[in-house]
This record gives structure tokens, sequence and C-alpha cells, in this order.
């Protein structure tokens, strides 16, 4: 095959897996969730040891076929793309990877001491799941608010476990061990456990003033957990009024599915015709 033919069908190909803008690509995005799903599927029901024993060789067969197609997929997202580390220490790389290898492991571990080794890496499978936030747009948006809010997510988490450590050491002098407050990091974890609304019961106070403590942190526990969701709505709110991009000082949204095949990176114009982001040019004919 001449080096222009290899040229052609590296595109094609590229254009049926990272993009979903023609029927192609839109079958194979199809395709590859239902048999993410189906795979799940086969690894819950291989779980319920009444049907594994009856079923035992059709999963097996399915599960093979299903990890094939993935072997295949992962090596075809590889060589459509020019510089192919981009996408295998990429997040959805490194998932594809670590969702396809344990069967082929499992395979190896044979023998009757290797039994816990095998199953341990057949449940790494239900990491396919996985996958399917690479075909939900939203998912991405979700990710961001939450990489956005991590910093204030982190401080609120150090207010709270300030908070608690203070209560806690309150409650173990209130209380005391005859209540089951032993020390102070096991009355820690008894006001975690009550400000985050769980309430195990394993521990509990008996003196009105504990009671009246304990009561404070639950009712303030509601409002805690409020808090979180606040700042990720508050940045998802933001993200999604400003889902633009920039290009020599203008403005735009991203209304397609493109992929460079040069760097693999996306969100283009409909009308781009180089990369944003490396200059590579873009197949922009979807015909």
């Amino acid at each position: 095959m001449t080096k222009e033919g290899t040229s052609f069908w590296r595109r094609k190909l590229h254009d049926i897996i990272y993009e979903a803008d023609t029927p192609a690509g839109k079958l194979f995005d199809v395709v590859l969730l239902i048999l993410i799903l189906a795979s799940i599927a086969l690894v819950m029901l291989e779980s319920v040891k009444s049907i594994d024993a009856k079923y035992h060789d059709v999963f097996e067969v399915g599960e093979w076929i299903i990890t094939i197609f993935f072997t295949l997929e992962y090596f075809a997202r590889i060589i459509t793309i020019k510089k192919p580390t981009k996408y295998i220490f990429s997040f959805y790389g490194l998932i594809d990877f670590f969702s396809t290898i344990p069967q082929y492991l499992a395979f190896f571990f044979i023998g009757s001491n290797a039994l816990l080794t095998v199953r341990a890496l057949r449940l790494l499978r239900v990491f396919r799941i996985l996958k399917i936030t690479r075909y939900v747009g939203e998912s991405n948006k979700l990710s961001k608010a939450l990489k956005d809010s991590r910093a204030k997510i982190s401080i609120f988490l150090f207010a709270v476990l300030i908070l608690c450590i203070i209560a806690g050491t309150i409650m173990y002098m209130i209380e005391g061990e005859q209540s089951g407050f032993s020390s102070i990091p096991v009355s820690v974890y008894w006001c975690i456990v009550t400000l985050t609304t769980v309430g195990f019961g394993d521990i509990a106070p008996v003196t009105p003033l504990g009671q009246l403590i304990a009561a404070v942190i639950m009712i303030l526990g509601y409002g805690i957990i409020a808090v979180p969701t606040g700042i990720v709505s508050a940045e998802y709110a933001k993200d999604m009024s400003s889902e633009k991009i920039t290009i020599d000082g203008e403005d735009y949204v991203h209304m397609n599915t493109q992929a460079c095949v040069n760097c693999n990176a996306k969100k283009h114009r409909d009308d781009a015709e180089f990369c944003h982001k490396c200059g590579h040019t873009l197949n922009v004919s979807h015909e």
C-alpha cells in the first residue's frame, strides 16, 4: 500500500474512532457503548454463583469477544494519531488499557493457588464503565467543574476537620469513657459520623449537655452537606455560560466533535481548517 493510501485509511479510521459527526462515527460509538454495558453485565452475572455455574462457558466466550474488540479499538486509537503518547498516557488511554488487560493477565494466572488473583483481575473489568464518560459530553463539564472547585472544597473540608477535632475533644471531656468516648480519636470519629448524618449508633452521648452538643452537630450536618454541592454547582454554571475557546483574540463556542489527527485536541469551530492547538490541518470534510 502506498504512503498516500496508508494516510487515507488512517484518516478515515481516525474520523470513525475519534469523531461523532459522521454516520460511521456515530455507529462506532453506539456499538462501543453497547459492548461496554454488555461487559459490565457479564461481570455482574458472573458474580452470581448459580448463574455462573450454568452459563460460565457462554460468559467466557462473550467476554473474550468483547475483550478482543476493545483491544483492536485500543491499538486503532494509537495508530491513527501522529503522537500516540498523547493518547496512551491520557486519562482515557489509561482507562482503556486497564479495562482491557485484566482478561489477558487472568489467562496466564491458572491453577488452584492463583484463583483469588484471577478473580481480582477479572473484577477490574468493571473499570470499563469509565469508558462511557468519553461519550457523555456532560461528564467532561462536570469533571472540569470539580477540578475548578478543588481548592475551595479542600479548604472547606479542612475547616470541617478542624470542627470535628474541636467538637470531638469537647465530647470526650463531657461524656468520658463510661459513655463510649474512650479517646479523642474515637470522639472525633463519632463527630464525623454524626456531622455527615450517617449515625451508626455505636456511640451515643448520655448527658444532657452532650446530647445538646450532638443536636447542634446534627443540625450543622445538614447545612454542611449542601456547601460542596453549591460550590460545584456554581463552577458548573460558570462553565456552561463560558463554554468557548479563544482564537486570535476572538471567542467561539465549539460546535463539532472534530479531533486533531496530530495532537488529538478537540473543541474546533465548524469552519476551522487548522487545529487551534498545534496548527495541523483538520479533515474539514465529513461528506
